[in-house]
């Protein structure tokens, strides 16, 4: 729903505009809330705009469209100030209009009226499964899953992924990681390479795997040993996406690797099946109790399987922006405003993460959507060109493609930053910090700053119950707001008809002015994927609701009087509970 008081203004100005300059009557109006009161409840620079086309200085042009507007009942009064912006002053009972309209529409209020008819695929987390999800996954779920909310309650047809690399390098060396710690348990200990996985989670999957296979996957340690370094002799120097060759030790695993396909033959599908459900299925467990969940669970695999990664790299090749050398197939990437060529497919054969990338996003765009959202960490801000690039060097529409790049969030125990890494197993996990803090304070911390700004994550202030923990501060007002309403011990529903001429104070018409810029707060958090808006329009209501509770009583004993302020606040209640929901908060009744 968007806001009528927004869509009115911005109405009296297409008329002005038509009437003094008809040949930009078509010029895009925009409203904006003024930081400062004083400048009143609407403004808009469109005079500022117009400047040039006009060859009029903005604010005469300013002053012939506040001349041309037509009389509103609306509208208190209108200005021109500075260099030409037009300011609009709402009457105090315009202002109200919103407490019953968000009463009567209640979960629906500030919601789109309707679909628009895009459809909008967010792909986030996305997070390899050869380990937990840690404190920097858990940015990007509640920054994706927030997102998702906002475009659904914009009126977006949304659809939630998250893509499984279930099919590359990286699994292989969990599968490897697993048998390796299984094989201890067999007797057949071997030395762990260093750039295994090497997590504590490693050696309980080991654990399970003994438990159900027994020794059946167990090979003798010697006969590992000395597969691995004849294949390691044997194997040319490998190259990796970039087109770098690999580390010694990067090699040395990828042999261990190799043994291990060998050794195993068909047994190795069991254990790589093994890995993979093992280590998805605690994703799944700990997103869903997270409060984020996907309508699809893409696979890598199947990519391969319908022949989606070759038919991509045909569409590349029969283009021209591919060529081999040194027996790998590589992308003219640095043609599309990469800073040099990537590799396809190396020269063992062996596809890049690069390949299949694109025949996923190739995908993406064949299933219809009209707009697709990646949600990507920081660190791949390099990666984004590469992709666009590859998507136009097979003739798809790349401006479809957009990505929300992620700062990893950076976690202070004690005064002290926590260090992560997933092979070393030196990480916090998401579902440790969701134990500590809650998923509320997890999920709003997590939003409240843009998602490409750094973020540090205070588990002291998380944990706080005191107003300087916003969602504590936000969770407070709400109860608050519950409380009184509980004493007055009717239903709140029929607020909706409550007569609000008695709200005169300038605290009940700041509340009401703030209350009624979430429908376009919501709107703009959807326009810019930026659900921190959300976060800071929350917390801007609630502390003009605390300093309303504190300014004027509520069940008083003028009857008109209680009921006009328990509908304001309700409103507010409403308000909060929706905006929180978008976010992943809940909003406790009781504190």
């Amino acid at each position: 729903m968007t806001d009528p008081l927004h869509d009115h203004v911005t109405a009296l100005l297409r008329q002005a505009l038509a009437a003094v300059a008809p040949q930009a009557a078509s010029t895009a109006i925009v409203l904006e809330r003024p930081k400062q009161a004083s400048h009143g409840d609407y403004a808009s620079n469109i005079a500022l705009q117009l400047a040039r086309t006009l060859k009029q200085k903005p604010r005469a042009i300013a002053e012939a469209l506040v001349a041309a507007l037509p009389a509103s009942a609306q509208v208190a009064a209108v200005e021109v100030a500075g260099a030409g912006f037009i300011n609009f002053r709402l009457r105090s009972e315009s202002k109200l209009q919103v407490v019953a309209r968000a009463l009567v529409e209640g979960e629906r209020f500030g919601r789109a009226a309707g679909a628009n008819g895009e459809r909008v695929q967010v792909e986030f987390v996305s997070a390899n499964p050869t380990g937990p999800l840690h404190v920097g996954h858990g940015r990007g779920a509640a920054y994706g899953a927030s997102v998702a909310n906002v475009l659904a309650a914009a009126g977006y047809a949304v659809t939630r992924e998250y893509y499984v690399n279930d099919a590359g390098r990286q699994m292989d060396i969990l599968a490897l990681s697993a048998w390796l710690r299984y094989l201890e348990l067999c007797a057949q200990a071997l030395d762990f390479p260093g750039n295994a996985y090497q997590g504590e989670y490693v050696r309980e999957m080991a654990q399970r795997l003994h438990q159900r296979e027994g020794a059946r996957l167990s090979r003798p340690a010697r006969d590992i040993e000395a597969m691995s370094v004849r294949l390691l002799l044997d194997a040319p120097r490998h190259l990796d996406a970039e087109g770098e060759a690999v580390s010694d030790a990067e090699q040395t695993l990828d042999a261990l690797i190799a043994t291990a396909k060998t050794m195993l033959a068909a047994d190795y599908d069991v254990l790589h099946r093994f890995a993979l459900e093992e280590q998805l299925a605690d994703c799944r467990q700990d997103l869903q109790e997270f409060g984020v969940v996907f309508d699809q669970w893409f696979s890598e695999q199947s990519l391969y399987i319908r022949g989606k990664v070759e038919q991509a790299l045909a569409l590349i090749e029969a283009a021209g922006h591919s060529y081999t050398r040194d027996g790998a197939l590589w992308f003219r990437s640095s043609a599309f405003g990469d800073e040099k060529d990537r590799v396809l497919r190396r020269e063992n054969g062996a596809y890049t993460y690069f390949a299949s990338d694109i025949a996923y996003h190739l995908d993406k765009l064949a299933r219809g959507f009209d707009r697709i959202i990646d949600v990507w960490g920081a660190d791949h801000h390099g990666y984004v060109p590469r992709v666009k690039g590859a998507l136009r060097a097979c003739g798809a529409d790349a401006q479809r493609l957009h990505v929300a790049l992620v700062q990893f969030a950076v976690l202070y125990r004690g005064g002290e930053k926590v260090s992560m890494s997933t092979r070393s197993g030196q990480f916090v996990t998401l579902r440790e910090l969701r134990n500590e803090v809650g998923n509320d304070a997890a999920r709003f911390f997590y939003v409240l700053r843009k998602s490409d700004q750094h973020l540090d994550f205070d588990l002291d202030l998380a944990k706080s119950q005191s107003l300087d923990n916003p969602v504590y501060y936000l969770q407070y007002a709400h109860a608050r707001i519950s409380s009184v309403l509980a004493l007055w011990g009717a239903d709140a529903a029929a607020l909706a008809q409550a007569d609000l001429a008695p709200l005169a104070d300038e605290h009940e018409i700041a509340l009401a002015s703030r209350l009624g810029e979430y429908p376009q707060v919501v709107a703009a958090a959807a326009r810019d994927l930026s659900p921190h808006l959300i976060a800071f329009y929350l917390r801007e209501l609630c502390a003009a609701f605390h300093s309303y509770y504190n300014a004027v009583p509520f069940l008083v004993d003028d009857q008109p009087t209680k009921l006009a302020r328990l509908a304001l606040i309700a409103a507010v209640r409403q308000a909060l509970r929706n905006g929180l929901g978008l976010l992943g908060v809940s909003a406790p009744e009781r504190m």
